[in-house]
């Protein structure tokens, strides 16, 4: 599996690279999930599972059908994100009495970062903007009729409990290894299990923080779902 961020900062020895990860990480349920890899060249190139192939019964002499899987290929290509933190050396000397100065720069700028990330992580779309990579949304079918939709009804319903366990049931495999939702999405499942006269199940993170958990699935809270 590849790495995550705060993983690959153990194999490194620089303290600034290290501790630009771990602000970018430890207040991201983003970025503490999601695994990245190294790669050669400008793009990836992978194959997406359409159908699978299919399976039958057999009378003995009989002649079996083939049957194969199809696939549909992508491409993502690399895009650039980054911004400038320069420190004026006089300013560094002289006015870092209190703070370190260029600390404090370097640390607001790792928190854009992860802001600037995470936003369009969800939502961006490369067609209207090409120097950015697409999001989430644009990744999934996210029409009601989709197998990637729960649908609420032509024009929308509340939020159920048993609507998120159905949610959570179309994963295959296994459990998705986050609830990711907006901070009223949450509040909503909180006032929920309170009013079935239950408590939601609680944990700490590897960074210490305290975390919500629906069925044993983490709950991470994004600022930039609507």
């Amino acid at each position: 599996m590849p790495l995550t961020l705060a993983e690959a900062a153990k194999l490194s020895n620089d303290i600034l690279l290290q501790g630009v990860v771990e602000t970018i990480v430890k207040d991201s349920p983003i970025l503490q999930q999601l695994p990245f890899i190294e790669i050669v060249g400008n793009g990836l190139t992978y194959n997406q599972e359409k159908t699978l192939p299919t399976i039958d019964f057999y009378d003995a002499g009989d002649t079996w059908a083939e049957s194969t899987p199809t696939f549909e290929q992508k491409t993502a290509n690399l895009k650039i994100m980054g911004g400038d933190a320069d420190v004026d050396n006089f300013l560094k000397a002289t006015r870092s009495n209190i703070q370190d100065l260029e600390a404090a720069v370097i640390e607001l700028k790792t928190k854009a970062l992860k802001r600037k990330f995470e936003e369009t992580f969800v939502y961006c779309d490369s067609e209207t903007n090409g120097k950015q990579f697409d999001g989430l949304r644009k990744l999934i079918d996210t029409t009601t009729d989709g197998d990637q939709v729960i649908a609420m009804g032509d024009t929308g319903a509340t939020l159920t409990l048993a609507k998120l366990d159905e949610l959570i049931d179309t994963i295959r495999g296994g459990k998705p290894d986050m609830l990711l939702m907006s901070r009223r999405s949450r509040r909503k499942i909180n006032a929920l299990v309170r009013a079935a006269g239950g408590m939601m199940e609680t944990d700490r993170d590897k960074w210490g923080n305290f975390i919500q958990l629906w069925d044993g699935i983490p709950i991470g809270i994004s600022d930039w779902i609507l």
